[in-house]
Parts: structure tokens; sequence; C-alpha cells
């Protein structure tokens, strides 16, 4: 059975999941911000997330009005790099692919491969500034990393594996440096605690991260680093 409610003159689509390793109802959109996705623990009723969507219309209307204020990459735009606005200009008739100079990106080759090789490039950016990064401080523990992925997620930050696999969205690239660092540190204390205890904190505070600022930053700002390259 599908689902949708009503506001500001938009039908949103629902979409209900049950997952066996949920302990509470999340809400969150889609990965193409069109619809919300409810997560119900199993043997919750599909009435009890509809009512979950219904109190939250608020924060939806807000998170999709958001989702809208899209930053396409196009020649003269800006995006946040390492702390630094710069400049993205596409040269067409170039040789290469895509490389910085100054406060600003070159993207060589057709209009319609700027965004795929500007985001290719980012994202090896990303994982030059975050591998290092996750191994010192894996070290710093007593601990080692066993794979880093770089990925383009919607609802995480981050995420590691009771086997030492360590992922990571790309997107924090256009995160100031001490966010990114924040989400690392996050991850990699991870590796000794495998929960949110208070030992997990006291351990993430071991890497100067101002865990509590950073995480109410990435609140207030995680839509517009997800909407850099949407069109």
């Amino acid at each position: 059975m599908s689902y949708s409610i009503e506001f500001d003159g938009r039908i949103i689509p629902i979409t209900l999941r049950w997952n066996a390793r949920a302990k509470r109802i999340i809400l969150r959109l889609d990965s193409k911000g069109s619809g919300c996705i409810v997560t119900l623990p199993k043997g919750v009723i599909a009435q009890a997330g509809l009512e979950m969507v219904e109190r939250n219309q608020v924060w939806l209307a807000n998170q999709f009005n958001r989702k809208s204020e899209a930053s396409p990459f196009e020649d003269g735009s800006t995006i946040p790099f390492r702390d630094i606005p710069y400049v993205l200009r596409h040269m067409p008739d170039a040789r290469g692919t895509v490389w910085s100079e100054g406060d600003e990106i070159f993207i060589a080759g057709h209009a319609d491969f700027l965004n795929r090789r500007l985001c290719d490039w980012l994202k090896k950016q990303a994982r030059e500034d975050i591998t290092p990064l996750a191994h010192a401080m894996a070290e710093q523990l007593g601990k080692k990393v066993k794979r880093i992925s770089i990925r383009d997620t919607v609802s995480r930050w981050g995420s590691c594996t009771s086997s030492g696999n360590l992922s990571f969205n790309w997107r924090l690239i256009f995160a100031p440096s001490d966010i990114l660092r924040y989400v690392v540190a996050h991850e990699v204390s991870h590796l000794r605690h495998m929960d949110h205890s208070k030992d997990f904190w006291s351990t993430v505070d071991l890497f100067d991260v101002n865990a509590k600022q950073s995480r109410s930053w990435l609140k207030r700002n995680g839509n517009i680093l997800q909407n850099y390259g949407q069109a």
C-alpha cells in the first residue's frame, strides 16, 4: 500500500520500512529529496510511522525547502573547498580533467561531463584528506583501520564496522576542516567503542574536537553540503 501526505500544496510520498535492528522510529528524506522514508522497528505498526510524519510536518517542510536550494556545479559558481571559497571555471578546450590554481578550480572537456569530472576529483581530494587523518587517529588509540571507503550517502556522514572498515561521505570536503576532523574522530573512536556511551565520547575528546558544536553545525548546515552539485 502506498502512503503520502499533503502540505504546502505538495503531495509527498511516504515509504515505510521495517528493520529488525532499529530501536526507534526514524524519519528522513529519500535520496532524491522528493519523498520521505520512515524506518520502523520490527513489530511496530504502520500507523505509528504515519503519525510520526504527521507530528513532524514543519520539520519536513523545512527540509524540502532546503533541499530545493540546489547549488549546481557550473562555470562561475563558488564552492567551499578546504576552508577556502573556490570559483569553478569551465575550460571546454583545455586538455586534462580537473586542476586547481590559486582560488579557482578548472574543469576541462565538454559541459556534459563537468559534474562527473568535478565530483570524481573532489572525491579523490576527500580521500587524500581523510585517509592519513584516520590512520593517524587510529594509531593514537592503538587501533588499525582495515579499509576506508569514500561514498555519496544522504543520511550519514560516516560509519564504522566491527571489522574496522570506515566509510565517509565525500561531501565533507565542503565542510570546515574542524568539522571534517570531528567526523573522522567520531568514526575512529568506534574502533574502540561500538556505541555512543560515555566512554565513547571520552575517546572522541582525546582528539581535541568540539563534538557538541560540530554535531550542531552539521545539523544546521548538512543540507547545504548535500546540495552542492545538485541541479
